[in-house]
């Protein structure tokens, strides 16, 4: 019996583990899952009483058994933890995790002389080395007192394989791998991070991966080169893991190829002159990318990657790896995504210096002219010129940048953070793949197409779409997408239809007569939302309401793995109406509806708020009323939830006919595609001849 509650455990469970089965916690520094119990801290205590004796034991030591009688917060327990934590305290008085415990047990200050101590001697850090690792490169040395933990002989360590497993668990963060082992520690780069933070051997590649699954990175795993640790596998409650899985080679009958294998960033590493890599404060746009996205290494924070701060004058250098002998071309989005980066900057701290080298500006696309004209507007200054080197400012990490201004006049200029706006290259398999599907490359290394139809190979049925191609931003990315898979379709006609398989949903839950239960999820979408607008405070309000019974904030609510949260909180809280305060239904109702059928909910029972465009994007230099607004968008979104009732579609016959009005390229394209793939066509042009402009 646990505090009052009857438990059956298997034979040779120990308290600790009978006790968190049942959910009740107990506070421990020492203990962990897959290490052997030490019960050095004497936190864990409990009261026992069996046999008519009572007793205070350590519960990661002490094995359940037939008739015990345990009281996990008795009076006598209370106390003993609380001296206990005392001691600790005393002790590593710096320590954070025994911080936290302190405060949690309502111990505040200790009695005790401290000792300014930093290792509490809980072990996890030897039992980690030794059990899980199997190398035993630290250990306890000497007795009472003089007792601490040392690499062996107390000289630096020839077997640590600097995994830092050790350093992880410590509950102190004392342990630095300088003072263990010969080697120096070599960090995991986070590639989607750009290499600015680490990463773990098991990781999610990036926050909206589909499928948003973790995996195992075989070059850093101990299990899989040494065949030790295996932690993750015993607390993986999934047992998901599966360290045989290989590779497989999958062979596919397809009647068509759609390549389109991205692109290179250009190495910054080859313009040595500009300092990258040899400055910390120069760094490439794609890096500068993630410090400013919310969901990146700092959080959003604009930050100097050499101290943490935020810079005061920021510089980018335009067509680094562009419109150069080797790459005599225009990477076609430097420009715009210099000035969005510029004006990010300016919209977060408007008293930052930003200023763009430039050659020539290419704003060519829809409403690009107005937003270089915004930028100018907001004070981000427009240098016609290209610095040919940086100098790293002595004693200090600002950089100095020597130019002509479009007067004559030559300056030296200081900035704290220099952005290098790279080109784009082909991607690094581009050869690979002209080699496999006998394709012919231009004099850049991209996909060469057909003139008239930039999607068309060299190869009948090969086609090519996106920076494959040659250098394109986001919209002409997707409609070249598009124009790929229309091409396919085109040639595969005949065999339309004949694959496909139908999307089956569970049954719906009739909820006709149920008291409306409104689950509100609040978006912070990166800076978009909460950049401006208050999501907790947003979130507060929403609990207000009436009938709502949950609310929560998501980072992307149209990520993946939001929407299988929220298919989960619908069953688990019984929801029958969804409410989703975040950007435009326009695109994302659909995918928000959609989720709904997956939980078994009418997609109908759906109400969206559109605090991004309607808040934070109109009202960005006002963010109290801004998220005053949010609020009246999901109080009025959640009334009218409360009145949504289940709708269903009507189906109709159509004909398949097509219509396409104009006569231009574009039209008589559209109008090809649609006949070769079997539609009845009809062009309209209203001039007496076709070709447009």
């Amino acid at each position: 019996t646990i505090d009052g509650q009857k438990v059956q455990v298997e034979e040779g469970t120990s308290l600790l583990e009978a006790t968190e089965g049942i959910g009740i916690k107990i506070p421990t520094l020492c203990y962990h899952k897959a290490l052997s119990p030490y019960g050095a801290c004497r936190l864990c205590l409990v009261e026992i009483t069996q046999d008519s004796r009572k007793m205070i034991q350590a519960s990661c030591l002490y094995k359940a058994e037939e008739g015990m009688v345990v009281e996990t917060h008795s009076e006598r327990v209370i106390r003993d933890r609380k001296i206990m934590i005392e001691l600790l305290l005393a002790r590593c008085p710096d320590s954070e995790e025994i911080q936290e415990l302190a405060d949690e047990l309502g111990v505040k200050e200790t009695r005790i002389k401290k000792k300014d101590n930093d290792c509490t001697l809980c072990g996890l850090c030897v039992r980690m080395c030794e059990e899980r690792m199997g190398i035993g490169a630290i250990s306890f040395v000497n007795r009472g007192s003089k007792r601490e933990v040392v690499p062996p002989f107390e000289a630096l360590s020839e077997v640590c394989q600097t995994c830092g497993a050790c350093a992880s668990i410590c509950p102190t963060r004392r342990i630095k791998l300088s003072e263990i082992s010969k080697d120096e520690p070599v960090p995991i780069p986070s590639e989607f991070n750009m290499g600015l933070i680490t990463r773990p051997a098991i990781y999610i590649p990036y926050p909206q991966g589909v499928p948003n699954r973790a995996t195992i990175d075989e070059q850093y795993c101990v299990h899989l080169l040494r065949g030790e640790c295996e932690i993750c596998k015993m607390f993986c409650e999934a047992d998901a893991i599966d360290f045989e899985q290989k590779e497989e080679i999958i062979e596919l009958s397809v009647g068509a190829v759609i390549l389109s294998p991205g692109f290179q960033l250009f190495d910054a590493n080859l313009k040595g002159e500009l300092g990258y890599n040899r400055y910390p404060n120069v760094i490439t746009s794609l890096e500068f990318e993630r410090i400013l996205s919310a969901s990146g290494p700092f959080g959003g924070e604009l930050i100097k990657p050499s101290d943490g701060k935020l810079p005061e004058k920021i510089a980018f250098i335009q067509c680094v790896g562009s419109r150069e002998v080797e790459t005599n071309y225009c990477s076609a989005v430097c420009c715009m995504y210099a000035t969005k980066e510029a004006i990010l900057i300016k919209e977060h701290h408007p008293e930052a210096d930003v200023t763009i080298f430039f050659i020539d500006l290419r704003a060519f696309g829809k409403g690009f002219e107005r937003y270089y004209e915004r930028a100018k507007n907001v004070g981000i200054k427009f240098v016609r010129f290209k610095p040919s080197s940086i100098e790293e400012v002595p004693g200090a990490k600002d950089l100095n940048i020597l130019y002509q201004k479009e007067d004559g006049e030559i300056v030296v200029e200081k900035f704290n953070l220099v952005v290098l706006s790279c080109g784009l290259t082909p991607p690094a398999r581009a050869g690979e793949l002209a080699e496999i599907f006998d394709l012919e490359l231009n004099e850049f290394g991209f996909c060469q197409t057909e003139q008239f139809s930039s999607v068309e190979t060299s190869q009948e049925g090969v086609y090519a779409s996106g920076l494959f191609t040659g250098p394109k931003d986001i919209p002409e990315t997707v409609m070249q997408g598009s124009a790929a898979a229309a091409k396919a379709l085109s040639l595969l006609s005949t065999e339309r239809g004949t694959l496909v398989k139908e999307r089956t949903y569970p049954p719906e839950r009739d909820v006709k007569g149920e008291e409306p239960r409104i689950g509100v999820f609040v978006c912070h979408c990166g800076k978009n939302i909460a950049g401006v607008v208050n999501v907790p405070e947003v979130v507060t309000y929403a609990k207000t309401l009436p009938n709502v019974v949950y609310t929560e904030s998501n980072l992307y609510s149209c990520s993946t793995d939001t929407g299988e949260k929220i298919k989960q909180i619908i069953e688990e809280h019984n929801l029958n109406r969804v409410v989703v305060a975040s950007c435009t239904p326009r695109t994302h109702e659909p995918l928000f509806q959609d989720t709904l059928r997956e939980a078994g909910l009418n997609p109908y029972l759906f109400e969206m708020a559109n605090i991004r465009d309607q808040c934070s994007w109109v009202h960005m230099h006002q963010p109290e009323e801004a998220t005053r607004k949010a609020k009246d968008l999901v109080r009025m979104a959640v009334a009218k939830s409360r009145m949504l009732e289940p709708l269903y579609p009507q189906f109709i016959d159509v004909n398949h006919d097509a219509l396409v009005i104009g006569g231009g390229i574009a039209g008589m394209t559209a109008a090809l595609e649609l006949a070769k793939q079997g539609f009845e066509t009809y062009l309209l042009e209203k001039d007496d001849q076709l070709g447009g402009n």
